[in-house]
């Protein structure tokens, strides 16, 4: 498999993080100035969070789906399959998952290539063919590939600290806010600014990835149209399920390879392109693979 850099990717990837910790810098400066504590409880915080989020992100998001690791007795066509793609990419072949969930769709999560899962729900294996199947895999594979996988999922735990802060900054910092001072209040503010600018960061950096793992995806499979098909079948599947199944799942959009989402409001701030337009995209590339 000939495999070419994406470094538009990289350079997004570069500026996001980039933008977001110089963003925290001031964030944590501001929550040390106006909320007290000192410099030190905001670093032991905001450095507890951050090596539990590394650490130990594949096994706080696959629990967080419901998921768990299966082994090669219980879906032996699925592992088949994620051996013979990871042997394709060049990647370690990281742990397999499952999440028994109607809705279909996967995801790939942790830290690096060596410690990775890629996760696929009952509802993705009764919906695609082996092919589409395959095609989502190497999707998913793309994704650790290119290692957007460990900036997003960094960047997602920044997001998380500033909404934290946001929901609950009343509650932690109410005395200070009864004996008149206006510290809280400032915080919670500055708080809800850098969620915003973080919310808009990680969106752009995520519609840009998706593009980038299905050409990787269709790279690896060499079947462009397996992809594109997969997608337009998980994308009518959805459709067809009712708002409430979805609810729970949705705080995962941005490792979906399809969002969950519904309506106008939905579709805009999605953390993914438009399925028409990756469809499209992937039609383009099946021309070039072809001559045409």
């Amino acid at each position: 498999m000939q495999w070419k850099t994406d470094w538009g990717l990289r350079l997004r990837m570069f500026v996001t993080m980039f933008l977001l910790f110089a963003l925290y810098i001031v964030f944590a400066a501001v929550l040390v100035s106006y909320i007290g504590g000192g410099i030190l409880m905001i670093a032991v915080l905001f450095g507890g969070f951050s090596l539990t989020q590394y650490f130990f992100s594949d096994r706080l998001t696959l629990w967080s789906m419901g998921a768990s690791e299966v082994s090669e007795d219980e879906y032996p066509e699925l592992h088949a399959a994620v051996s013979r793609l990871s042997q394709q990419a060049d990647l370690p072949k990281p742990t397999v998952a499952v999440a028994d969930d109607r809705v279909p769709n996967a995801f790939a999560t942790g830290r690096s290539q060596r410690k990775a899962a890629v996760c696929v729900t009952t509802g993705l294996l009764r919906t695609l063919d082996q092919d589409e199947l395959e095609g989502v895999i190497a999707h998913e594979l793309a994704h650790i590939k290119n290692r957007d996988m460990t900036v997003m999922t960094l960047a997602s735990f920044l997001s998380t600290i500033a909404f934290i802060v946001v929901r609950w900054g009343a509650f932690f910092g109410g005395g200070q806010r009864r004996n008149g001072g206006g510290g809280v209040i400032v915080a919670i503010g500055v708080s809800l600014v850098v969620w915003i600018i973080s919310y808009v960061l990680i969106r752009a950096l995520s519609r840009y990835r998706e593009y980038a793992a299905d050409r990787g995806g269709a790279t690896i499979t060499g079947q462009p149209s397996a992809l594109a098909n997969a997608l337009l079948k998980i994308s009518g599947e959805m459709d067809n399920i009712p708002t409430r199944d979805m609810r729970d799942e949705a705080e995962m959009n941005a490792f979906f390879v399809i969002p969950i989402s519904k309506g106008m409001i939905s579709r805009l701030f999605s953390t993914h392109p438009p399925t028409e337009k990756r469809v499209e995209r992937l039609r383009d590339l099946e021309r070039q693979m072809e001559g045409y």
